[in-house]
């Protein structure tokens, strides 16, 4: 792998311009192909295999026209105060309303008047009306939008209180604020860390090149495979911190073996062999950890996973091509001004930038080496205490009850809440089915009394037939919220129920709304975490036995990763389920954690964690390969890496702590999970509990069975080959042989 990489860096650097030309031809061609395509993610999610989801399909089957997939919109209005909706002035004022959303658009379909339809709250202060349209929420126009929030505008000045929620609402848009953020921390991080623009501009430059790469053929890619709109989000949020930390990586190293006395473009090459090895194994990790979603069997969970995967790849196929290249343009400016005047003094004199002390990283190696005990009992006791929250951890998927209170669409389900109970936003949808007619009408009834006579069930309304009459459509209203024990107990008493009736009329009667889709996917989820942590850690596994050539660092690292994750959960069910510090993060409301994100976060930490492992580790084996005993080859690897680690992982906390400030909840939830996952595994785990085990465990460390090591290829990841290259630039002048011990 190290030769490989070596003579592809090599090329790189000597035809940097074809380099150029190739990506910036990709990069124009997928720009050119985004820009030809319509667009327009979709924002539902599909879970199939669950219950509610085949409730779902079922009512697409047997009411068609009831379940289009036009866009829709519930308008809420309430009169002045002191004033009813049923008044002559505000019933004046509500008709002149629904004119204006009927002409809004030539797309709207139609608009229900609430005085009609009796959706009138029981005070006669409250009402809704419901706006559908004739095409899907992404084919609207930016006019649609604008004429739609004129109709609410012009009601609000006229005395009524006019919210809407709904999937016709314009999706609000940050412009790339969070992408921002993440480039402003990053960029501050790379020039303290490099002290030269040069350097730090070209892992932020690969970085641009690769997201823009990705993102170009996920938006070309949408709209033919309807992508959920968080997918393109998720691949830029990881293709950026990715994509900058394994340039990072590679440019570091390029300053070093220039520091050990090669020419530029030698020393591209070895950096590009030496740790280009170590971006490809460590992006090799989060591409299994990503694509491993797919064993949880869902759309979404599988459509981000492979988005993502599809990023990393990218930002590992930039970074040991576009960065050699890069460096032939700049191979002196690359090293700062103080390497540049250390280079051009004269030997013996010492440069009066020479650092008093040693570094940072090292000298922290050697704190914990001193007490390895002390320090790898208090790290796993202190991440054990912010993991405790876990044990509390609820899940739920996002709706208008956790956006924040300024939108219109909180605003809406607020004055629902209100005026119509807090069970009226998560109405339970009971669909019974049989091909014999009389059964689903018998079925129908004997479930509708159940009940009706059931706790906390506010109302059931008459059942609905399909024009063929073998199905139903019963709607319950519970009398609590959509995400208290309460309502959840009342599915699972409707289902036990269905399940009584079924066995004795043959009708089958499935439950579906909010509620109950939150307990199916809790419980697929539940179900499918164990096998994806199996398959994931498995590989996982195997990939860094190849790499370490060691049974006992693979394993330090996959229980060092769930220390971090566990500790990730903990601190996310702190701030986002009891707000702590919620105010310090500019979180408006708390609740349940999105469903999907403890899955996601599982995946991409892993991936993350590996990265680390992967960076740290191979310089310490390493340095131990070529002659350096067990503990001053920890020494020495954190000597030359600890620096770029904690840069790299300063830059991940950025990226993934600027998307804290999305009002998705999904993205802010994730966002935040992440950089806390980053915090703890690169600064607790794999600074400060990895050297302090390899202390421990001294030469034993680096064993592997014979039988084993007989049968497993060697990558040479540590550039052991490159030592013993005969290339008359493969040795810097004045360098020692190396003496090479066997892994």
């Amino acid at each position: 792998m190290a030769t490989f990489l070596h003579r592809i860096g090599r090329r790189a650097f000597q035809r940097r311009w074809l380099v150029l030309l190739l990506w910036a031809v990709v990069l124009g061609v997928a720009g050119a192909a985004a820009a030809g395509s319509s667009g327009g993610g979709s924002s539902s999610v599909t879970l199939p295999g669950i219950e509610a989801q085949k409730a779902y399909d079922l009512l697409g089957k047997k009411f068609p026209a009831a379940n289009a997939d036009g866009a829709s919109a519930r308008v809420v209005v309430r009169a002045p105060e002191g004033q009813k909706l049923t008044g002559s002035e505000p019933k004046t004022e509500v008709k002149a309303l629904l004119k204006d959303l009927k002409q809004s658009s030539p797309r709207v379909a139609s608009v229900t008047d609430p005085f009609t339809a009796k959706t009138i709250s029981a005070d006669r202060t409250t009402g809704y009306a419901q706006v559908t349209y004739s095409a899907k929420a992404a084919d609207l126009t930016d006019a649609d939008h604008n004429h739609f929030d004129k109709a609410l505008e012009e009601a609000r000045a006229k005395g009524l209180t006019a919210e809407a929620s709904g999937s016709a609402l314009a999706a609000t848009s940050e412009g790339g604020s969070s992408e921002a953020i993440g480039f402003a921390l990053a960029a501050l991080i790379l020039v303290i860390t490099f002290g030269s623009f040069a350097a730090a501009g070209m892992p932020l430059l690969t970085a641009v090149v690769g997201v823009g790469i990705t993102i170009s053929t996920l938006t070309a890619l949408t709209s033919a495979l309807n992508l959920n709109t968080s997918t393109s989000a998720l691949a830029s949020m990881l293709g950026i911190a990715v994509g900058i930390d394994y340039a990072l990586f590679i440019v570091s190293r390029y300053r070093s073996e220039r520091a050990a006395g090669y020419d530029a473009r030698e020393a591209a090459a070895r950096a590009n062999g030496t740790a280009g090895s170590a971006v490809v194994f460590a992006g090799l990790t989060v591409v299994i950890a990503l694509v491993g979603l797919a064993v949880v069997n869902l759309p979404i969970l599988t459509a981000m996973g492979l988005a993502a995967s599809g990023a990393v790849v990218v930002a590992v196929l930039v970074a040991v091509t576009l960065v050699p290249a890069l460096l032939s343009l700049a191979p002196e400016r690359v090293l700062g001004r103080a390497r540049r005047r250390a280079k051009k003094a004269p030997k013996g004199v010492p440069s009066k930038e020479a650092p008093s002390k040693k570094p940072l990283a090292e000298r922290w190696a050697a704190f914990v080496l001193r007490r390895p005990w002390k320090v790898l009992l208090v790290s796993v006791a202190g991440l054990v205490l912010i993991a405790l929250p876990t044990t509390r951890l609820e899940l739920g998927l996002a709706d208008d009850g956790s956006k924040p209170p300024s939108t219109t669409e909180r605003k809406a389900y607020d004055m629902l809440t209100e005026s119509f109970g807090p069970g009226f936003n998560g109405p339970l949808t009971v669909v019974v089915t049989d091909t014999d007619t009389a059964a689903t009408k018998k079925a129908v009834g004997e479930l509708s009394d159940s009940i009706t006579g059931m706790k906390d069930v506010a109302a059931v309304a008459p059942a609905v037939y399909n024009p063929a009459g073998d199905t139903a459509i019963v709607t319950v209203v519970p009398d609590s919220a959509p995400t208290s024990e309460k309502t959840k107990t009342l599915v699972r008493d409707i289902r036990d129920r269905a399940a009584d009736v079924r066995a004795a009329t043959g009708a089958e009667g499935l439950v579906s709304g909010t509620t109950a889709l939150n307990l199916d996917v809790a419980a697929k989820f539940a179900s499918a975490i164990v096998p994806y942590l199996l398959l994931v850690v498995g590989l996982a596994f195997l990939v860094l036995i190849l790499v370490f050539r060691s049974i006992l660092v693979p394993l330090k690292a996959a229980v060092g990763f769930l220390l971090s994750v566990l500790a990730a959960f903990g601190a996310m069910v702190a701030v986002f389920q009891w707000g702590w510090f919620k105010d310090l993060l500019g979180l408006q409301t708390t609740g349940p954690i999105n469903s999907l994100v403890p899955i996601l976060a599982v995946g991409i930490v892993f991936g993350l964690a590996m990265d680390y492992q992967v960076f740290l580790v191979t310089r310490i084996r390493e340095s131990y390969v070529h002659g350096a005993g067990a503990r001053e080859a920890i020494t020495d690897g954190f000597r030359h890496s600890g620096k770029v680690v904690t840069a790299a992982a300063l830059i991940m906390t950025g990226v993934f702590g600027g998307f804290v400030g999305s009002d998705d909840a999904l993205l802010k939830s994730l966002g935040f999970g992440l950089a806390s996952a980053v915090i703890f595994d690169a600064f607790v785990v794999r600074m400060t509990i990895v050297p302090a085990v390899l202390a421990l465990l001294g030469e034993r460390a680096w064993s592997l069975p014979a039988w084993i090591d007989r049968r497993l290829p060697h990558v040479d990841i540590e550039g052991e080959k490159l030592a013993h290259s005969g290339s008359s630039a493969a040795q810097p002048a004045g360098t020692e042989a190396d003496f090479t011990r066997v892994g």
